[in-house]
Parts: structure tokens; C-alpha cells; sequence
């Protein structure tokens, strides 16, 4: 199926939307937990599989097709321009980065000093860019799609790694909500190509959290950023006595 993966995670969404869980998914398909997990990390289904979970949400494969396209509608990149002008304006793109992590527009003017008339400004910018519609009383609906990232070496990816990357890794990653891993391997090129499949199921599931704590609290969150890297590198020092 050429459209397994967004299809799958269609399905995905439709769970979360009624309160389902892979155990569900694992009663139905009369599978263990865990193979339901793979099935989805691994977007695996056969058609009678997808047709099985569909009847336990009442919801007609046809349904399904037309959801996914309509998602699929939504916004995965912005331009070069775009991303220009929005990392050329600091308040601009710290309002873009909050919405797109799922954020009201009330929870950042709790969480940020930004005047409200500033706000409402830069959320009519994002309107006008087709990031969001700006609904009455300043409500936000987020018009990007679920894998939604910025251009490879794109304005705001520069941006970041010239301005926030020293701040981001100053920290000794020893508190109980850090984390930092550092691997050094000598791999094939097959090897690092399933490396970079995991890190982009990781990418996936991390989103999905995101999803699911939208409707939590604002004062029980806290901003996350993760970052996943990986290269074909070598020190520039230990470069100097390779043969």
C-alpha cells in the first residue's frame, strides 16, 4: 500500500480520538500488546487488519481514505521565504514554535512577557501564512500536518543551531527530566539507514505525546526539546593523526 504510513497514522489518530489503546487494537486483532506496537512502529497492517480496527471505532474504511487525504491537505513545510521572514522576527517565531507545539495563544501570554496587541499581531502574520486560522477570541487551529518539520538547513534550522545549540547543550544533562546519550560506532550504511528509521519513529511518537498532553493543565507541563543527530563524523583533531 504506497499510502500506508499516513493511512496508519490516520488510524492512529482516530484511537487517541476515542479513547483506544494498543490493548484494544489487541483484543481485536487477537495479537499481544507488543506485537500491536511493532505493527505500528513498523506501519505494518495488512487490509483486513485496518478493516477489523475501523469496525471496532464504527468507522467505514471510505471514511478513513477521506481523513487521511485530508490531512494529507495539511501544511508539512513552509518556504524558504517564509521561514526567512518569521526567524528575521524573534516574537514572530518564539509565538510560531509555542502553536505548533500545541500551545494557546493564553498559555504564552501566561508563559511570555509579550503584549497582547503584539501577540494578536503576529497571530494574524501566522493566519495570513497559512500556519493557522485565528478563530474568534483568539483561538488557535493549527493548519499543519502532524509531521510537520523545518527546511533542512532551512532560515529557523540555521537560526537555531547558530543561536540556541551552545544554550541548549550547556546544561550537564544530570536532573531527573535530562537526558543525553553520546555513541560512537563504526557502522554500515545499511546499519545507520535502520538507525535513522528508529530516530524518526522516536520523532513520531514524540509528537504523538505532544498530542495527547494538549489537553493537560498548562502549570502541569513543562517545554521539551529533543534532539536526535546522527553523521558519518570524526573529531577534527583525531583527523589530524588519522592515516
Amino acid at each position: 500500500m504506497a499510502q500506508a504510513g499516513p493511512l496508519i497514522e490516520t488510524l492512529k489518530r482516530e484511537l487517541k480520538a476515542q479513547g483506544k489503546t494498543y490493548v484494544d487494537v489487541a483484543n481485536v486483532l487477537d495479537l499481544s500488546e507488543a506485537s500491536v506496537k511493532r505493527l505500528f512502529a513498523d506501519k505494518n497492517f495488512t487490509l483486513q487488519r485496518i478493516e477489523l480496527i475501523c469496525d471496532m471505532l464504527n468507522l467505514e474504511f471510505s471514511e478513513l481514505v477521506q481523513r487521511m487525504s485530508k490531512n494529507q491537505c495539511q501544511l508539512i513545510q513552509l518556504s524558504r521565504e517564509q521561514e526567512k521572514e518569521i526567524a528575521s522576527d524573534l516574537i514572530l517565531l518564539l509565538i510560531t514554535v509555542s502553536v505548533i507545539s500545541g500551545m494557546s495563544y493564553e498559555e504564552i501570554l501566561h508563559n511570555y512577557n509579550i503584549p497582547e496587541a503584539d501577540g494578536i499581531q503576529k497571530l494574524a502574520k501566522l493566519d495570513r501564512l497559512k500556519i493557522i486560522d485565528l478563530l474568534p477570541n483568539n483561538r488557535v487551529k493549527l493548519l499543519v500536518a502532524p509531521n510537520f518539520h523545518w527546511l533542512p538547513n532551512g532560515p529557523i534550522q540555521q537560526f537555531f543551531q547558530e543561536k540556541v545549540e551552545q544554550d541548549f547543550f550547556s546544561s550537564r544533562f544530570d536532573k531527573a527530566n535530562e537526558k543525553l546519550i553520546v555513541s560512537n560506532a563504526i557502522l554500515t550504511d545499511s546499519s545507520n539507514a535502520r538507525l535513522q528509521k528508529k530516530m524518526e519513529r522516536l520523532a513520531s511518537e514524540f509528537n504523538d505525546l505532544m498530542q495527547e498532553d494538549q489537553n493537560v493543565p498548562a502549570d502541569k507541563k513543562s517545554g521539551t526539546t529533543m534532539v536526535l543527530a546522527i553523521r558519518q563524523w570524526q573529531y577534527s583533531l583525531f583527523k589530524k593523526i588519522t592515516k
